[in-house]
């Protein structure tokens, strides 16, 4: 009765969120817009002062030192202008509610499912989705989770009326969670408690694998029957799509890379890489790049330095390796948070503009959208946003404009109109 009772009530609280849905889409940019006077970040290490950027047409014309203004003009004069954040690897849009089955689209039965597209799920008025952009991330990537082979995903932008409008990558990449060669000890079979080798890991490797090479002989047959799930995976042997690799120990790192290269696989992530440090030859020599974990957690091991998760994304910088974050470990919701995890490292002793490249520029180059999106420069789309101050700090964090493509976003949420009305109630407390 009482898990009737809150599945009832979570089935209610739903139902009252959905029917008021996010404010409505931006309309198409309709002048040209000069943002004047901002110190600009453009994402890829440069810094320009006193800047001004013009666009139009929802893309970037004139940008830099001394341009001329054109159409409306936004005085930014002691504000600094960034390009929009990109949060990669998150069921964003697929789900809502964690405790409200209803509301999780983010899975499906099956473990080798790499023909299931997350797009279609995507919800475009998700209030999990409309929270990200009062802190300047308004890109990400709608991902399925599950299963060994969870499907493939889309990159989004946060502004949209439904999962069609949203699409700026379709079906960008496959993900697959490489099996772990240790796995906690599971009481209900017997097994002792802790951690404990996994008895069962040569096997799983193989099943993977053995799924990877009849998908790659179905590509090269003739007059196969058709399987969806071998269909799906022949852009990771084309190059048109990536393959997200999910892993974290060393073990399981080389043996993924060293697997999927010899199989024919051009263009691999690694998603997590707890322990890519100790492998950045090897990540270097396959031109791996690597999705770490958001900073904001602790060691999982008993011998790891006690700020590990802190700087593992400058000591994989530092080695020479393409680096972008992504907020695997933390809830749904937390991808918000992209442009403090960077300030998190910074704080570890990466520069401040290269930090901010790990949530911007660099997740660009890895999600293949680098042409459009991720820095600011001429030619590219004009989504940005305006802080009154470091974006990085989210003591100074506040935007005072948004646009996606040129348009101008709504910047309240949720969050913001209950921060203003009970702002309001304790103003003369």
């Amino acid at each position: 009765m009482k898990s009737s009772s809150i599945k009832l009530l979570g089935f209610l609280l739903l139902t009252g969120s959905l029917l008021q849905a996010q404010q409505t889409p931006a309309p198409k940019q309709s002048e040209p817009i000069s943002i004047t006077g901002a110190t600009l970040h453009l994402g890829d290490g440069t810094v320009v002062e006193n800047g001004t950027v013009v666009f139009e047409n929802g893309t970037i014309t004139a940008l830099g030192q001394g341009i001329a203004t054109r159409g409306r003009v936004i005085d930014a004069a002691g504000k600094h202008v960034y390009p929009g954040l990109i949060a990669p690897s998150r069921p964003l849009g697929l789900v809502e509610i964690d405790a409200v089955r209803q509301s999780n689209d983010d899975d499906e039965i099956g473990s080798l499912i790499p023909h299931v597209r997350s797009l279609i799920a995507y919800n475009a008025e998700s209030k999990v989705v409309e929270s990200m952009r009062p802190n300047g991330v308004l890109l990400g990537q709608a991902t399925p989770q599950g299963g060994t082979i969870s499907g493939t995903s889309s990159i989004v932008q946060f502004d949209a009326w439904n999962w069609e409008d949203a699409a700026v990558r379709t079906d960008d990449g496959i993900h697959l969670h490489w099996p772990s060669a240790f796995r906690r000890g599971r009481w209900w079979m017997g097994e002792a408690a802790g951690m404990q080798p996994n008895k069962d890991y040569s096997k799983e490797v193989q099943e993977i694998l053995d799924f990877v090479t009849n998908a790659r002989a179905y590509g090269q047959g003739a007059n196969a029957p058709v399987n969806p799930a071998f269909a799906a995976m022949q852009g990771v042997f084309s190059g048109s799509q990536r393959l997200y690799v999910y892993a974290d120990g060393q073990r399981e790192i080389e043996d993924a890379v060293a697997s999927l290269k010899g199989a024919g696989m051009p263009k691999l992530v690694l998603v997590g890489g707890y322990q890519a440090y100790k492998l950045t030859d090897l990540l270097r020599q396959h031109d791996v790049p690597v999705l770490v974990n958001g900073p904001h957690s602790l060691p999982e091991r008993d011998d790891d330095d006690y700020d590990l998760p802190y700087k593992l994304p400058k000591l994989l910088t530092d080695a020479g390796l393409l680096v972008g974050i992504q907020n695997l470990d933390m809830a749904n919701f937390q991808s918000r948070n992209m442009a403090f995890y960077a300030g998190q490292v910074a704080g570890m002793g990466l520069d401040r503009e290269k930090a901010l490249e790990l949530v911007s520029g660099n997740t660009a180059k890895i999600l293949g959208i680098d042409d459009r999106y991720g820095t600011l420069a001429e030619g590219k789309s004009a989504t940005l946003f305006i802080s009154e101050g470091d974006a990085l700090d989210m003591r100074t964090n506040r935007l005072t404009h948004a646009f996606i493509d040129g348009r101008e976003l709504s910047l309240e949420t949720h969050q913001t109109e209950l921060w203003k009305r009970y702002t309001g109630k304790f103003a003369g407390e």
